[in-house]
């Protein structure tokens, strides 16, 4: 077929792409079915409530705000603690300033032959340092105080926190009881923050300490800066220097080296674990764990001390098990704690610059025999369970005493291990009753009586000037008749004492007393004679002892020497207290014999040895409240004082029992291994002819005779200058 006639197609391909027209079209509408297949692709958009986006952006915004101070407010404060922290540590002194920090000094007391028996004040034995004290006393105290104290920078966040949360759940408030304090925070309050005591500020040292251990937050923030100060300042070991050099451990004792030696007699470098962990556990609680105290007690938390060590790596299986078989106990001083009573009546009668107020480290030699003293101890312990009515609370008091003054012993009460306790000894002021007698009798025979003279043992009665008649009665209501001046010693007689009292005169029995050393006021009646007047067993003594030395006034004394420590020169010493003579030596000695026949043939028969001569006399007070036995051998003499604190009589004691008792017994053991000497007494003459018996009731001439006698008297015992 031809195709002439019709126009054939070119032969191209086809386009890719639409030709472009010249119009734009207009646009089409989308399908429905195109549009609903692409939200179906797309998630719905949910809808945010208004409320609750209202508060999240306010709490991102205050989280926000807070963030922003918080970071300021922490950048300040730190920056305030920095320059305080600086500012304290460039003020802090050199470590070797801070290491002795008393504001008293020490008072070492020391017996007769050199050794020492008690301390006062705060003692300070000496400087160590972290690394001279026994490595397991440094561990105890790490271990027990502060065992991250070479981790930490002087404040432990982590025992603050645990401290609180024992506090909280405990009952008490968060910064009372349990202070999670670090060593060195410790330290800083044993320092107290720097400020020094000042006696115008606080009254005591006390209330200074008491002062330095305030809880408040306040103080809790300067100690930590102080602490963090200490921290920049000085070393590990320099701290822990100063806290073992002032941390007070009981006893008086300031420093682990005073502890040691006051506990242990040794020094705190060569203490054992079980001696290391019985100082550290001390620091909990000075006073109540002192073992000085409670022994018990003490070995208790030291073995509490022991089982940290252990846990902490301080100690091995065996060093541990052997401490604990074998705690540590008291040094021989510590454990006799001798004189307890004795070395308090030194510190009171010393000079109170060098005792009681000293600033300096002072040793006092004394008079003390702890031999003696431990007689006198072991005597009225022994009456008392053999004697006493278990219950009782009868107290009693022992005095020993050289002739010239020189206190030997010293009981103040039947608890005799004691320190700052009521001495009955020297404190007690009580009737004497007829121990007062042998001053009557001096008198008497310092004016020319003789021990054999007569006397008649009759009723009497005597006006006393503003208080009518008195009529003295004897201690059994019965009369005796004529009697000799030693018969009536003898045996106690009270009318005798009485009319020879004022036979002498008042006034001049009353200077007598007196000028051997009863410093209390006397009476001024008749019943001076019956001893109606007050007075103390050391006062009672030392006037016994001038009767013994020949008639001459002694001054009770303990003190031998003081000087300072690390001096050898004293600044005080004495070696006497005998006075001036208050009657002469023979009447002395035959007021010795008549006292010798109370013992032999009166009612002291039950203080008399079997081994040696003794003198003394008896005394019961008005309603038996108190009983006393006063005597002497050639060696010593002792005084015994038996009574109720309260003042009520005792039951069925008088002076010639229970107190005898006991003077015999203590008599007995201080004399043991002393050769018997004769007391220094001298008989009376015989008599060669009768003697009058005096009258009570004196003409005007006589009374002139008796006032010139009385004057010259007091002359010869300078009785005007008293």
């Amino acid at each position: 077929m031809s195709n002439s006639g019709r126009k054939r197609p070119p032969l191209v391909a086809d386009r890719r792409y639409p030709k472009a027209q010249s119009k734009p079209k207009a646009k089409a509408k989308a399908k429905p079915a195109t549009r609903t297949s692409r939200k179906s692709r797309r998630k719905p958009a949910r809808k945010r409530n208004f409320i609750v986006a209202f508060f999240l952006g306010i709490i991102s915004w205050v989280l926000r705000l807070i963030w922003s101070l918080s970071w300021r407010i922490g950048l300040i404060t730190a920056a305030i603690i920095g320059l305080a922290v600086g500012y304290v540590a460039y003020t802090l002194p050199p470590v070797d300033q801070l290491l002795d920090g008393r504001a008293r000094g020490s008072v070492t007391l020391l017996d007769n032959k050199g050794d020492v028996f008690a301390w006062r004040g705060d003692q300070f034995g000496g400087v160590v340092t972290a690394n001279s004290v026994s490595p397991h006393l440094k561990h105890a105290v790490i271990a027990t105080e502060d065992k991250r104290f070479y981790r930490h920078f002087g404040v432990s966040p982590r025992g603050v926190a645990s401290a609180i949360r024992i506090n909280l759940r405990e009952g008490r408030g968060p910064l009372s009881g349990h202070g999670g304090s670090t060593i060195t925070q410790q330290t800083a309050k044993l320092l107290c923050l720097g400020v020094p005591y000042d006696p115008e500020k606080w009254k005591t040292e006390a209330d200074y300490e008491s002062d330095c251990r305030t809880g408040s937050l306040a103080r809790k923030i300067r100690e930590a800066i102080y602490a963090l100060a200490m921290e920049a300042k000085y070393s590990k070991d320099e701290i822990l220097t100063v806290y073992l050099n002032r941390a007070f451990l009981g006893a008086g004792a300031r420093g682990f080296e005073a502890a040691a030696q006051r506990y242990f007699g040794k020094s705190a470098a060569q203490v054992n674990p079980q001696e290391s962990a019985m100082l550290a556990g001390l620091l909990v609680a000075p006073t109540r764990y002192a073992p000085t105290n409670n022994l018990t007690r003490s070995q208790a938390r030291a073995e509490t001390v022991l089982k940290l060590m252990y846990e902490q790596g301080y100690l091995s299986d065996t060093q541990h098990a052997s401490a604990v078989a074998s705690p540590a106990t008291l040094s021989e001083a510590a454990q006799k704690k001798a004189g307890g009573y004795f070395a308090d009546w030194v510190m009171v009668t010393g000079p109170e610059f060098f005792t009681r107020d000293t600033t300096e480290d002072v040793i006092i030699r004394t008079t003390l025999d702890q031999r003696i003293q431990a007689a006198a101890e072991d005597a009225m312990r022994t009456v008392f369970e053999a004697k006493v009515k278990e219950g009782s609370e009868a107290q009693a008091a022992i005095v020993v005493m050289s002739s010239d003054g020189a206190v030997r012993a010293m009981v103040g009460g039947r608890k005799t291990r004691v320190s700052g306790e009521f001495n009955r000894a020297t404190m007690a002021k009580r009737q004497t009753g007829s121990a007062f007698k042998p001053f009557v009798y001096a008198a008497a025979l310092d004016l020319g009586r003789s021990p054999l003279d007569p006397i008649e043992d009759a009723p009497y009665c005597v006006n006393v000037p503003g208080s009518g008649e008195y009529c003295p009665k004897n201690y059994t209501r019965k009369f005796y008749g004529t009697v000799t001046l030693t018969d009536a010693l003898k045996n106690s007689l009270n009318i005798p004492a009485v009319k020879l009292a004022v036979e002498s005169g008042l006034d001049v029995v009353r200077t007598v007393a007196e000028q051997f050393g009863i410093a209390s006021d006397l009476a001024q009646g008749p019943a001076l004679a019956l001893g109606a007047s007050d007075a103390s067993l050391l006062e009672m003594t030392g006037a016994y002892a001038g009767i013994l030395n020949g008639g001459s006034a002694v001054v009770p004394y303990g003190m031998t020497d003081l000087r300072l420590l690390g001096s050898e020169e004293p600044i005080f010493s004495a070696s006497s207290g005998i006075g001036e003579r208050v009657i002469q030596e023979s009447s002395a000695a035959q007021l010795t014999w008549m006292m010798r026949k109370v013992v032999t043939e009166g009612t002291g028969a039950r203080a008399a040895l079997s081994d040696r001569e003794v003198a003394g006399k008896t005394g019961t007070s008005q309603s038996a409240r108190d009983a006393w036995f006063l005597g002497f051998s050639a060696d010593y003499v002792v005084g015994v004082w038996m009574g109720n604190d309260d003042n009520q009589p005792l039951k069925n004691v008088t002076g010639g029992g229970l107190p005898a008792e006991i003077w015999r017994e203590t008599m007995q053991r201080v004399h043991e291994g002393l050769p018997p000497r004769p007391l220094p007494m001298r008989a009376p003459k015989p008599p060669t002819s009768q003697v009058v018996t005096p009258q009570p009731h004196i003409s005007d001439e006589g009374r002139r005779t008796r006032g010139t006698i009385d004057n010259m008297l007091r002359g010869i015992l300078g009785a005007d200058n008293r």
